[in-house]
């Protein structure tokens, strides 16, 4: 009954799509720029994008790389499609991401209806005076970097380890963005108040939503202006930065009475007997810095993390309740360089050393990678080669993987 639902939606959608692209003006239609049409009387544009990812993936033991101890898989890892544009005046604008493949749905249970969750991004921004925006939907808050890089313009396969356990992804609630440059230098903030639960969830907030609420504050400074075509949101340098350019950014979140293992990402905390606790009176508190510098065609990007919480308890019940969050600290350091053919490799280093009272591993993985940028990101083949070490900070016994991954990347 979802699939014939989506495919009625989907159906719907492209007739729609086809009947405004026919009846009003095609503005821009390239490949990698999307589908571009302005009503006749400006009242309204929209953008039309779509991409997919094939990921084909083996993993091994590197104690037994043989056919026996090895494991694969070949997933369309990510496929959405994206609309976008203004509606009544340029300075009022909208976006929708959807999210159609397995990975991008993040699991069906209680708390979402029960359905698959597609909606990355809905939201809508408000340009109220200067360079001062407001966001009022779904969307990423500003956290790390390498998470707000899309997906589609990243230097490897897919992001770190410091990122998939550290960041602090997307949330429904208000945004604040300001830019402001001082002679060569450029200032951005951002501020955000959310949910504090991630993506669409139905289910009522805390009974004092106010205490549930999560709080984001993130400033970016760039010194020596502002990077070619919005270079500091895409990875590598394919504008070939003809001056230095580098962005330091440092981001604080805190989230009040997190009910899930990340904050908004994650588990949701349960008891010992598996039910999903309610109330739960512990905050997470996500310090993020990050530092990225282009220059003729070589970049850089190191990423710190930290989560904490405060002393935790469960109402009802007593005693720390900290193995239940994923807490401690992640190091993560990344460069590549682009040859005149549009050729890449690359390096990762990634340190991930959660509290030790979390009882979880700590991690340590180094990643070459090489991608070639067809048409920039828009169509790219990426190959990496990882090696993951998991160390039992107890014990100090020690785990260790061989990885290798290949990516096609399509988007128009």
């Amino acid at each position: 009954m979802m699939m014939k639902k989506l495919q009625g939606f989907f159906f719907v959608a492209f007739l729609f799509a086809a009947d405004v692209a026919m009846g009003q003006q095609v503005v821009e239609s390239s490949f990698g720029k999307g589908v571009y049409v302005v009503a006749s009387d400006s009242s309204f544009s929209m953008k039309f994008n779509a991409r997919v990812q094939s990921l084909l993936m083996f993993e091994a033991p590197s104690d037994n790389i043989s056919m026996d101890g090895m494991t694969s898989n070949w997933l369309i890892r990510r496929s959405r499609l994206k609309f976008s544009g203004f509606a009544y005046s340029p300075k009022l604008k909208y976006k929708i991401e959807l999210g159609l493949s397995n990975r991008d749905h993040g699991g069906e249970n209680v708390h979402t209806n029960n359905t698959s969750n597609l909606i990355l991004d809905a939201f809508v921004s408000w340009n109220f005076y200067k360079n001062m925006e407001v966001w009022i939907g779904q969307t990423k808050l500003p956290g790390n970097r390498e998470r707000v890089i899309s997906s589609q313009k990243l230097q490897f396969v897919d992001r770190s380890l410091v990122n998939s356990r550290f960041n602090i992804d997307r949330d429904m609630g208000v945004q604040f963005r300001n830019k402001v440059n001082f002679g060569a230098v450029a200032t951005r903030q951002a501020l955000a108040i959310s949910q504090g639960e991630g993506r669409n969830r139905t289910n009522k907030n805390d009974p004092n939503p106010l205490n549930g609420f999560e709080y984001t504050g993130r400033l970016e400074i760039l010194p020596l202006g502002e990077f070619t075509g919005k270079g500091d949101y895409f990875s590598s340098d394919l504008k070939r930065e003809e001056t230095p350019k580098v962005s330091f950014g440092v981001t604080y979140d805190i989230n009040k009475n997190a009910a899930r293992a990340g904050g908004n990402l994650g588990s949701y905390i349960e008891d010992a007997n598996d039910e999903v606790i309610d109330s739960v009176l512990t905050d997470l508190n996500t310090v993020l810095a990050d530092v990225l510098f282009k220059y003729k065609g070589f970049s850089l990007l190191a990423e710190y993390a930290n989560k904490s919480m405060t002393e935790g308890r469960i109402e009802g019940a007593g005693g720390s309740i900290i193995n239940n969050y994923y807490t401690g600290t992640g190091i993560n350091v990344q460069a590549g360089y682009l040859l005149k053919n549009n050729l890449e490799p690359s390096i990762r280093l990634t340190k991930i050393t959660p509290e030790l009272e979390s009882g979880r591993d700590l991690q340590e993985m180094i990643t070459f990678g090489l991608s070639k940028y067809i048409k920039g990101h828009s169509l790219k083949v990426q190959t990496d080669f990882s090696f993951l070490t998991e160390t039992n900070q107890v014990s100090l016994t020690e785990d260790k993987t061989m990885m290798f991954r290949f990516q096609v990347e399509m988007g128009f």
